[in-house]
């Protein structure tokens, strides 16, 4: 029986390469639904080819052009960002692969894990800005969440048939990405353009830019903190430039596991729609004479201070993970728009958590009214900086 997917972004980085996962797997997975937010010719273009039951595209004003261009598929259209939230209640779905940018991927994975979804995740934001409500939901409601990122999925392969409670410590591998080494006079005069360039992945911008500036890791810092229920010093970060190793996990007799393999994210994203099982697939294989020398370093907390900020914001928890990520989507969005410069980002993340204020245990609204507050000042900061 086909495995019904609903892919929330389908027309970005991760939703693409799922679609390919797909593509090559028609007998094991169905799109049954594909949601974007602006970009309706490729949805229209996915759906034509994929045939799903349902499509929606998050700007409303596109709805009647998608609805027009697929009339007569037997596809039905709808349109809003209130749409996209609710679709993953629906029962015929078997899995939400929540591939949404930043804090737009929370309202998904509140809903799907109150339905009981098996939710594979590609958006971390969710679970770095209200880990604890989800979490509680998903064992509340016997939901299921499987990591789509490298990483994660890593420590979620090593950890299949191990006792939690055996973990000393794990390793998130970092590429380290376009400006590995670099010091801090070079950083300041960096471009758009070159922060774009990332050696080993390809990726949307927004989470490009996070692995350049390091904050990409210091979400995933947070992200497994919640997915894996550990605590700071229990996890750790390794520059391995590489990527081969996608992240270790290192248990309390000494030894250690790694998950290997060549970046490719269609690894990760088909290892989560198929499991507990594994699919056969023809994705190109790791050859350790292609590889003679992996190297490892510790990241450089100096010049690439997101990450040290990321952990900071962790420790202190309560709505603290949630003013740094609002703060650093409004950040991105500046220096992509070239109205502040580089080192000026993680400038930007400091000023808010030092002035938003803190809420130890924030309800459900607290979430929403922080990431609306903090998205306010930052933007007054990157007005002052600009």
């Amino acid at each position: 029986m086909q495995k019904r997917i609903a892919i929330l972004g389908s027309t970005g980085s991760i939703g693409t390469q799922t679609l390919d996962v797909i593509r090559k797997n028609p007998e094991i997975y169905r799109a049954e639904i594909l949601t974007a937010n602006s970009n309706k010719n490729l949805l229209i273009e996915q759906a034509i080819e994929f045939r799903p039951g349902t499509v929606i595209i998050g700007a409303e004003e596109s709805y009647e052009s998608v609805k027009s261009a697929l009339s007569g598929y037997g596809i039905d259209v709808f349109a809003g960002i209130e749409a996209i939230n609710e679709i993953v209640k629906t029962d015929y779905i078997d899995i939400v692969l929540v591939a949404l940018v930043g804090f737009s991927g929370l309202m998904p994975v509140i809903n799907a894990a109150e339905a009981g979804k098996t939710i594979a995740l590609a958006n971390k934001e969710c679970l770095v800005v209200a880990g604890e409500l989800v979490t509680a939901l998903v064992k509340k409601n016997s939901s299921v969440i499987i990591p789509v990122d490298s990483e994660h999925s890593a420590i979620f392969q090593c950890l299949s048939g191990e006792n939690p409670k055996t973990i000393e410590k794990i390793y998130l591998t970092a590429s380290g990405g376009p400006f590995f080494g670099k010091d801090r006079h070079f950083l300041s005069t960096i471009t758009k353009e070159q922060a774009l360039r990332h050696p080993n992945w390809s990726m949307g911008k927004k989470i490009t830019i996070d692995s350049a500036t390091m904050m990409n890791k210091g979400l995933e810092v947070i992200e497994a903190h919640w997915l894996f229920d550990l605590q700071s010093d229990q996890i750790d970060v390794v520059i391995h430039p590489q990527s081969i190793i996608h992240s270790m996990v290192q248990f309390i007799d000494g030894s250690m596991k790694a998950q290997m393999g060549l970046p490719d994210m269609r690894v990760p994203i088909q290892y989560a729609l198929s499991y507990p099982g594994r699919v056969k697939s023809e994705f190109n294989r790791f050859n350790f004479t292609n590889y003679p020398e992996l190297t490892f370093c510790k990241p450089d907390s100096n010049n690439f201070s997101n990450l040290a900020l990321a952990y900071r914001a962790m420790e202190k928890g309560g709505n603290m993970p949630c003013i740094l990520n609002a703060a650093n989507e409004i950040a991105v969005e500046a220096f992509l728009q070239d109205q502040i410069k580089f080192l000026q980002i993680p400038e930007i993340i400091e000023q808010s958590m030092d002035s938003i204020g803190y809420i130890l245990n924030p309800s459900f609204e607290d979430y929403f009214l922080t990431h609306a507050e903090t998205k306010k000042f930052a933007l007054k900061v990157v007005a002052k900086l600009g």
